[in-house]
């Protein structure tokens, strides 16, 4: 058996038995990598774990850490008291106004990973404290971080654009951002309206009836006052400087620590330990499968296929499927050489091509497997993180079936 074939069959294994039985993902993740890399390769140990997403790591640990200071001391809250007097009763504003608060920092440059680490848990907490849908609320801050990820200024849509220059081939910048914010849009109808139709309160909890009524009257403490600066500074840190985040949320962390010993205590209960070792193990994996070049063979076979329509579907599947568990930036840089081919021919429009992978291979960012599909699942209260976790696993499975077919229908055929 080839290593390609044992790889794929990995991948199916773990998810068909992590389907029957409830083994953590990550665990079968890295069980498998040691099996295929011992059998197939012939891998030393320090080699198959080479994959281990440490950034992914310290991200999702030091973000929820963080927050969970905020949740301990009382900051986070008291924040999400404020944003809900200034609702109100109009409930039906907040996935909408999550959406572009999330899409913001994307289109001014920044990866989406930034906004939403800041973001979720306190849209996660406001979710709750409006008795909105979780998962509504989860797959709204993603998909607006989507939507402003071919910006001129953010760094997809340069690595995309360098990619075609660098080649000689022209396409639309303008359309690549507005095609993908479109689509995300559409898609953030499709959610209000599957998502957003019934009141869901806390699991457990009995809901505050001044929830709209406005936050309470006595002031902020010290301890809430410094949470509140050091959320802002590790925000800016990671916007504005592009300073890696999950190092400035603990290093901000233990600031707050060593000045109020006393409010955060207990705040390493909050890091979600079960959603990290998933999501670093699967990917762990698929690191691997990239490491054995599975995915570029996958797309090397596609593009001997010949038939410029068959392929560019085809590689929008791949583009899709393997995103769902890697980084969409290289996936991209991986696939765009591979369909500059067919461009050049001129038998399939650039712009369409592009806009056709850039969308199917980040619309599945979805998925509890992605970076930001992970930290929306982190930051769910634990009571619901499994329900959070289903949830986005049901959308991301759909968007890896139909992103593909969809944005080849629209996007390549009529410029065929």
């Amino acid at each position: 058996m080839s290593v390609h074939l044992a790889g794929i069959l990995g991948l199916v294994a773990i998810f068909a038995i992590g389907t029957v039985r409830s083994i953590n993902l990550g665990v079968l993740g890295i069980v498998m990598t040691f099996l295929v890399g011992s059998l197939f390769v012939g891998e030393p140990a320090r080699e198959m774990l080479s994959g281990f997403p440490i950034d992914l790591f310290v991200l999702l640990a030091g973000v929820t850490y963080l927050f969970g200071i905020a949740a301990s001391n009382g900051t986070v809250e008291r924040i999400v008291d404020g944003a809900a007097r200034l609702v109100g009763e109009r409930r039906r504003l907040i996935p909408w106004m999550v959406f572009g608060v999330a899409a913001a920092p994307a289109m001014a440059g920044a990866i989406g990973s930034a906004g939403v680490a800041m973001l979720a848990p306190l849209a996660m907490r406001l979710a709750e404290r409006c008795e909105l849908d979780r998962r509504m609320i989860g797959l709204m801050v993603v998909h607006g971080a989507a939507a402003g990820n071919f910006s001129p200024l953010n760094v997809l849509g340069a690595i995309v654009l360098q990619a075609m220059q660098a080649r000689g081939l022209d396409m639309s910048a303008q359309m690549l951002f507005v095609g993908n914010l479109i689509y995300n849009v559409v898609l953030g109808l499709i959610i209000v309206a599957i998502f957003g139709r019934r009141r869901v309160p806390a699991s457990g909890t009995v809901v505050r009836q001044d929830a709209f009524e406005g936050a309470p009257q006595e002031g902020l403490t010290a301890a809430q006052i410094s949470t509140i600066a050091a959320l802002l500074a590790v925000a800016i840190a990671a916007l504005i400087f592009g300073l890696a985040i999950g190092p400035a949320a603990f290093t901000a962390a233990i600031l707050l620590q060593l000045v109020f010993p006393r409010s955060g205590s207990g705040a390493e209960k909050h890091i979600a330990w079960g959603v990290v070792l998933l999501v670093c193990g699967v990917v762990t994996y698929v690191g691997a499968l990239q490491r054995y070049g599975t995915v570029d063979a996958a797309g090397t076979w596609i593009a001997a296929l010949g038939n410029v329509h068959v392929v560019g579907l085809l590689l929008c599947y791949v583009g899709a499927i393997t995103s769902a568990f890697a980084s969409s930036a290289g996936i991209l840089s991986a696939l765009i050489p591979l369909a500059i081919p067919f461009i050049a021919q001129g038998s399939v429009g650039p712009t369409g091509m592009v806009v056709a992978l850039a969308v199917s291979a980040t619309v599945v960012d979805a998925t509890p497997f992605s970076t930001v599909g992970a930290l929306a699942v982190a930051n769910a209260s634990e009571g619901e993180r499994q329900h959070v976790y289903q949830g986005m696993l049901r959308w991301g499975a759909t968007m890896v079936v139909t992103a593909p077919l969809i944005t080849w229908l629209v996007f390549i055929l009529p410029a065929s």
